[in-house]
């Protein structure tokens, strides 16, 4: 039986590492044919709306943080743009910049990109109210049961620093959380939005605006 199970387990290791490297050989692919200086050039333009390193920018109409997301969340973000499944029923204007933006890139540099911001990590903003940070923490670690709304770790990672196509909250702007959750109607057409639909009409203005205060600070 021990033999049995060490066949097994090699198996599996085997496998394992036949998926790491044929995901590492994808991932090379996706990037082949970008140099740094078109990579860099998007980037610039990227932040100009999103803020340096991609920190977010808080003006008429909140920009969201790109710093740190999942590879999987931004590469899906631009796709829905391009393909109208993401729109902003609210800004239409913004809508039709993230189409223009998209549409134009190639896979390789729509990976080049989202790998670029995946990796940086700059301080986020905060500047929420610190009184709400605590019940906000509650609601994110537990939810809110009575409301069949789940922790918000559950999907975005214990560390809110996202998973796969679940966005990072760590750091992200507390008014564009707050203006998201309140309106996800009206913000939100892409497919993957039946998920969050329940859960942003489950929550109160203030409990929205407090796990948004508790998430905007963490790093």
């Amino acid at each position: 039986m021990k033999v049995v199970r060490l066949r097994s387990l090699l198996q599996i290791a085997v496998l394992a590492v036949a998926f790491s490297t044929a995901a590492r050989a994808s991932d090379e692919k996706a990037a082949a044919g970008v140099s740094q200086r078109d990579l860099q050039a998007k980037v610039d333009y990227c932040e100009t709306c999103h803020g340096l390193s991609a920190r977010g920018f808080i003006g008429f109409h909140p920009i969201p943080r790109l710093a740190g997301q999942p590879v999987e969340y931004i590469e899906n973000e631009l796709k829905g743009f391009v393909e109208h499944k993401r729109e902003n029923k609210e800004s239409p204007s913004s809508t039709n910049i993230m189409f223009n933006v998209g549409h134009v890139l190639s896979p390789a540099m729509i990976h080049a990109l989202a790998t670029h911001f995946h990796d940086l990590n700059p301080k986020p903003f905060g500047g929420a109210p610190k009184e709400i940070v605590a019940a906000g923490k509650k609601l994110f670690d537990d939810g809110v049961p009575s409301a069949d709304v789940p922790a918000c770790g559950t999907c975005h990672g214990a560390d809110a620093k996202g998973n796969g196509a679940f966005p990072r909250l760590a750091g992200q702007l507390y008014p564009y959380i707050v203006t998201q959750l309140t309106n996800w109607a009206k913000e939100r057409a892409e497919e993957n939005s039946n998920i969050m639909a329940p859960i942003a009409h489950g929550l109160t203005k203030s409990q929205i605006e407090a796990v948004a205060a508790y998430v905007s600070y963490l790093e």
